[in-house]
């Protein structure tokens, strides 16, 4: 053999070479996009096997338990965190009425645990947030008929004093989606919806998540915020919790021309406490629309 075919032998096998690697590479290129599409796959199998069990129990990381027969009672097995943020976004106003007829707080010597909003007999009354229906009962001395609705978010909404209920237990309902008919039934004096926010059994005035005059809420998020002075009540089989000594955990929207000092002032308490209370510094310019914890 001499040396030009040496030569060109040689260059004949390097060439191959290359080619085949040239060949790989496309190979390996072409099977990236694949491997990529069925990781999407799977990503996607699992988020949306992961909100299918989300949906069926919502809030599972938050409630003990699940059940269709009482209202609050949660026992010692509900553990309470020292903060929670609740998601208002994707809400939906449960009536279009912007009448409150009676207040949340102390009434008649007892405590009043909601809203009441005037509506007629028959107005459309929907889901707050998307949940699941926990509770659809009668109770003739007190909620008339009602219905219960876990939330995603961490809340329960209760919807009282209804001529009809339009949904059943255990059923998954969007925001917005029509729940019951606005009536008169049980514990009432006139047609009206008796309107609660719940977390973990503990009473939240739904004015600071709601602004039924604006038809909005009062933000995109709502901080809990569990405090020493958070108290017990027992009332029947009924395991009831209040927020403040008074009931009320008080909230303030901040307004054009508010500041820390006027606030505090407003609702009696000192700058440093609200400081404190809302890890602001005296200096912090406060932005409107902002929502203040105030006790």
């Amino acid at each position: 053999m001499n040396f030009n075919c040496v030569i060109r032998t040689g260059l004949i096998a390097v060439a191959t070479m290359m080619s085949l690697s040239s060949f790989a590479q496309d190979l390996i290129a072409r099977q990236a996009p694949i491997d990529k599409k069925l990781k999407a796959v799977d990503s996607l199998a699992l988020q949306k096997q992961i909100r299918a069990e989300q949906a069926e129990y919502p809030s599972l990381n938050l409630y003990p338990s699940w059940n269709n027969e009482y209202v609050h009672n949660y026992g010692k097995d509900a553990i309470i965190p020292d903060e929670y943020t609740i998601d208002l976004r994707g809400f939906h106003m449960p009536t279009a009425s912007t009448k409150i007829t009676s207040p949340f707080g102390p009434r008649w010597r007892r405590m009043h645990y909601g809203l009441d909003v005037k509506v007629n007999i028959g107005d459309t009354i929907v889901a707050a947030f998307d949940g699941k229906v926990r509770i659809v009962k009668y109770e003739r001395r007190g909620y008339g008929k009602y219905v219960v609705i876990r939330h995603d978010n961490g809340l329960e909404t209760v919807y009282g004093h209804l001529s009809k209920q339009l949904v059943k237990e255990n059923e998954l309902v969007k925001a917005g989606e029509p729940i019951g008919l606005g009536g008169n039934t049980g514990r009432s004096t006139g047609s009206h919806l008796h309107f609660e926010t719940r977390f973990l059994g503990i009473a939240i005035n739904p004015i600071y998540l709601f602004d039924f005059p604006k038809q909005d809420i009062v933000a995109d998020t709502y901080t809990f915020h569990k405090t020493k002075a958070m108290l017990r009540r027992r009332a029947g089989s009924h395991d009831i919790q209040v927020a403040g000594s008074d009931g009320i955990i008080r909230y303030h929207k901040v307004k054009n021309g508010d500041t820390l000092g006027r606030i505090a002032k407003l609702q009696g308490v000192s700058v440093n406490t609200l400081c404190k209370l809302n890890n602001l510094k005296r200096t912090t310019t406060l932005r409107i629309g902002q929502v203040l914890r105030c006790s």
